[in-house]
């Protein structure tokens, strides 16, 4: 049985992390059978969460285990033709490469708030002096990554207004269907369910998410990825 090595769940959701939620959707959608083995990054082969361990092979990086996945189990995209594949791909990138960075950065420099909520979520089972120490470092490393990255270098406005045109653009493409590309699930829907449940579905409050909770149909496929794939876990 596959390992998957992920963040612990935390506030009712499958993971604070949209790249754990989005391996551990995807094999709930595609009927992969797994186990999940509670890690931190620093555990991990790239330093990053999530990775696999299939009877010894190690995968590492969320794009690189899907990829494993579909060549290996069950490949959801399957009966995608070359433009869905494209569609697919432009709205992963969108989802991971840009408004994945707004939600960052409300979580790790936005306000102390948002900040206290997911240091606890994070590090609130190490030691004392560990837990305050490991999060102080961490948050160092990441804000200078928001900074490198190139979001950093713009106002909190601003950032907000991006990652709204971004969940403009999910919306309206979602439009009435119950999943993106249509009537069964693909990588797509793994990959902007972790996101969105992660924007709308925890305790980081922010302009963002505010935006994507007035966006019925996105919290509405919040809710029936929700309900369909995770039933053991708490409604969003």
């Amino acid at each position: 049985m596959i390992r998957l090595y992920q963040f612990e769940r935390t506030w009712g959701i499958p993971n604070l992390s949209p790249f754990c939620c989005k391996v551990e959707t995807y094999m709930r959608m595609a009927g992969i059978d797994y186990e999940i083995i509670s890690a931190l990054p620093a555990d991990a082969p790239k330093g990053k969460l999530p990775y696999i361990d299939d009877d010894g092979k190690i995968i590492a990086d969320s794009h690189f285990i899907l990829m494993y996945l579909k060549s290996v189990y069950n490949d959801l995209d399957g009966s995608l033709d070359n433009m869905q594949r494209s569609v697919s791909l432009a709205m992963q990138h969108l989802l991971e490469d840009h408004l994945f960075w707004c939600a960052f950065y409300s979580r790790w420099q936005y306000t102390d708030e948002n900040w206290h909520v997911n240091r606890d979520a994070i590090f609130g089972k190490l030691p004392s002096l560990i837990r305050y120490f490991a999060a102080w470092h961490t948050r160092r490393k990441i804000r200078n990554r928001i900074i490198a990255q190139g979001i950093g270098g713009h106002q909190a406005e601003e950032i907000f207004t991006m990652g709204k045109q971004d969940i403009d653009a999910l919306s309206g493409f979602l439009g009435n269907k119950p999943y993106f590309l249509g009537d069964k699930p693909t990588v797509l829907d793994a990959s902007a369910f972790g996101m969105l449940v992660n924007i709308i579905g925890c305790p980081i409050e922010s302009p963002l998410k505010e935006h994507g909770s007035a966006k019925n149909n996105l919290k509405d496929f919040v809710a029936r990825i929700s309900q369909n794939y995770y039933p053991d876990l708490q409604s969003v």
